[in-house]
């Protein structure tokens, strides 16, 4: 299959090319392998660059969602969009006895997948902010797909096309309120996935102020996890068993989040904060952890403060997500911006990304370590200058951060 003219058929003429997508043998992972996982990545990465890079605003006014909380919130943005159409496509199975239909796994997924090429392509103008409203009218049009599809793929009479799709976008709009709200729990205040490299086949996008490069050297791998999991997803499904469901849909979220291991413990973190920073002293520390559809996270922070200087260090831990992380090989990024106010840099740092933002004046500073293991350390600072933070953050002790060896699920 080549990518870019399924890609044109299905949006140009549809009703052409349903008929043979039915027609070819696919898998769960061949599916999310060569399609989903790529396009997936369309809107994710558009609206990471458009929020946290080009930014919006109005009247004089501008605003940037911060560079590591826009790479989060795109990570796993990204993970919950894989889920979505995994779990759509078992609604859509389930679903079409109902509307005298046949129940085919593989043929929903396809269904699903391929009426949501409009949708992930219509990501693109999240580049814009102040145009993204585009992207809610192309996905308009993954509904027209879908109507077209459900007959060809599921067997469902034409006349019962209209109610079949209405059901299954109520089904998707409840499912993706439900996964906005586990996307909650699972996102931390601050930190980032750490890299790995790889020296498999990338993307790259290219900005004015540096880039983002995406590598697909693990997908196979990941790939193969996923449809184990999903096979494991069908059989709670048919056993009727709640609980079953949902370790099942936890396994599902580790195998595409690559998870290999848990998170360091809160403790150990907590350990590596010291009791002082200089002539700063400790006013407060904490530490917590916890987990949610599959991703485990832990942290620990700590204040400190003399007169008018203040410094807050934390250290962020999202467990065994390396296998993601190198999906999305975020930490490839590169940027030197600069303006009359003040500065914001990411950069290499031998294997370890950087990130480097503060005032002229002196009046705020953060830096920001992601360590080779997935570990955040980052110091942010009221009335102190970069070198102050730059030696908060080495009072941590990164190497031996980075040393830690996960405890194993």
């Amino acid at each position: 299959m080549n990518l870019i003219q399924r890609v044109q058929d299905i949006l140009l003429k549809p009703k052409a090319t349903w008929p043979v997508i039915d027609g070819e043998a696919e898998t769960t992972a061949s599916l999310y392998q060569r399609y989903v996982m790529i396009l997936a990545a369309i809107p994710a990465l558009a609206s990471f660059i458009g929020l946290s890079v080009v930014g919006y605003g109005g009247f004089g006014m501008s605003f940037r969602v911060p560079l590591l909380s826009g790479l989060v919130h795109m990570v796993v943005g990204y993970v919950l969009g894989l889920v979505t159409v995994f779990v759509l496509a078992l609604l859509v199975d389930a679903l079409a006895p109902t509307f005298s239909g046949r129940k085919d796994p593989i043929s929903a997924l396809k269904v699903v997948a391929y009426s949501m090429t409009a949708a992930w392509v219509g990501g693109i103008f999240a580049l814009l902010p102040s145009i993204g409203v585009l992207g809610l009218l192309a996905s308009l049009y993954s509904i027209y797909l879908l109507f077209t599809g459900l007959p060809v793929l599921m067997k469902a009479p034409e006349a019962k096309a209209a109610a079949y799709t209405a059901v299954v976008i109520l089904c998707a709009i409840v499912l993706m309120l439900v996964l906005a709200a586990l996307s909650g729990l699972a996102l931390p205040t601050r930190g980032m996935f750490g890299a790995t490299t790889a020296g498999g086949p990338a993307v790259t996008i290219k900005t004015p102020d540096g880039e983002v490069k995406i590598d697909t050297a693990k997908m196979d791998a990941l790939a193969k996890k996923m449809e184990e999991a999903g096979k494991r997803m069908e059989e709670a499904q048919k056993s009727g068993d709640p609980a079953a469901t949902g370790k099942a849909m936890g396994e599902m979220m580790g195998a595409l989040t690559g998870g290999n291991g848990q998170p360091i413990a809160p403790a150990d973190l907590k350990a590596a904060l010291p009791e002082a920073l200089g002539d700063l002293k400790r006013e407060s520390i904490e530490s917590q952890g916890g987990q949610a559809i599959g991703i485990a996270t832990s942290m620990a922070k700590a204040s400190y403060a003399a007169a008018d200087k203040r410094v807050q260090l934390s250290i962020t831990d999202l467990g065994g997500t390396a296998g993601l992380a190198a999906l999305a090989g975020w930490a490839n990024m590169t940027m030197d911006k600069e303006t009359a106010e003040q500065v914001e840099k990411v950069y290499k740092q031998g294997e370890r990304t950087v990130r480097e933002e503060y005032r002229k004046d002196g009046s705020h500073g953060e830096v920001t370590v992601l360590l080779t293991n997935g570990v955040i350390v980052e110091a942010r600072g009221e009335q102190v200058d970069l070198a102050a933070l730059r030696k908060a953050l080495d009072t941590v002790g990164l190497d031996k951060l980075e040393g830690i060896k996960r405890p194993a699920k």
